[in-house]
């Protein structure tokens, strides 16, 4: 296929990289990033999109995406394929779809998970809103730079579905760090804890694959001081998306509203801005009751 690819930052630019070492064209636009190797470099996002059979967008929130899909949508040919792979809110994923769809186009929302270490690999998953169409048509795409690609639904379904997933990231990894913070001070070792909890009901992906306590479990962002594979401030971000859409649809969510503010402070009023989001636990570990 020829691919148009915008926005290829920390993300944008592994993913791109994969689809040219896969054998597909790729011409790609980013005003600030490097261009990845193979890939041609566009003068405009239109000009990335212009006689593309897919376009993929990696940006940073759903202001962007509607600019972007305003100047990439009449560029586009009848029947292609405009593939959104950023985690916006689903009010301007299913605007842009519903562009897309005036346009004679394919639109999906593809948000992913697996960090900047799943985009290098291609590991990533990804999780599709939009038609049975569109989707086939993506699919082999998103077996080059991921392992699996779930269909949720139509459009918006997606970026439904990565903020749930995050929600309950967001809530399971502090619930992790009170943990250890805990255990500390009634004078439990680290390891111990890990060596119950993760083989016992307080089992979790943030426990037991992205352990935030340095030296215990797999490797992870905890063992190289918190430099992020998932920084705080894009938690902060897909947290805030969560009470967004929970606040459109009367959904109560008290814990993933807790997490909102616990992160909030943590990134704007604290030192965790830069760090993983996993740090919460250093932050945990020398505060007081009082302060938590």
């Amino acid at each position: 296929m020829k691919i148009g690819f915008i926005g290829l930052g920390n993300m944008g630019g592994p993913m791109a990289r994969n689809l040219r070492q896969a054998g597909h064209e790729v011409v790609g636009f980013d005003p600030t990033a490097a261009m990845p190797e193979g890939v041609t470099m566009a003068d405009s996002a239109a000009g990335a999109a212009t006689g593309a059979d897919v376009v993929i967008t990696m940006l940073p929130n759903g202001a962007i995406l509607r600019d972007v899909a305003g100047e990439v949508i009449p560029a586009m040919g009848t029947g292609s394929v405009f593939c959104d792979c950023s985690t916006v809110d689903v009010e301007s994923a299913r605007a842009v779809a519903e562009q897309a769809k005036a346009a004679g186009l394919g639109a999906l929302d593809a948000p992913v998970s697996g960090g900047i270490g799943g985009a290098a690999a291609g590991t990533l998953t990804f999780m599709v809103g939009g038609t049975d169409e569109a989707f086939a048509k993506v699919e082999p795409l998103f077996e080059i730079m991921g392992q699996k690609a779930v269909h949720c639904g139509s459009s918006g379904a997606g970026q439904a579905a990565k903020i749930c997933n995050n929600m309950i990231l967001g809530a399971t990894m502090i619930a992790t760090c009170e943990a250890f913070a805990l255990a500390d001070k009634l004078g439990l070792d680290r390891q111990k804890m890990f060596d119950v909890v993760s083989t016992s009901s307080g089992y979790s992906w943030s426990m037991n694959a992205y352990c935030p306590a340095p030296g215990v479990g797999p490797q992870s962002p905890a063992d190289n001081d918190y430099k992020p594979g998932f920084a705080a401030e894009l938690m902060l971000k897909d947290l805030r998306l969560s009470q967004q859409a929970a606040e459109a649809v009367d959904a109560p969510t008290p814990m993933g509203e807790l997490a909102t503010k616990l992160y909030a402070h943590f990134v704007e009023d604290e030192e965790g801005r830069g760090k993983d989001f996993s740090a919460m636990l250093p932050r945990l570990a020398r505060q007081s009751r009082d302060q938590g």
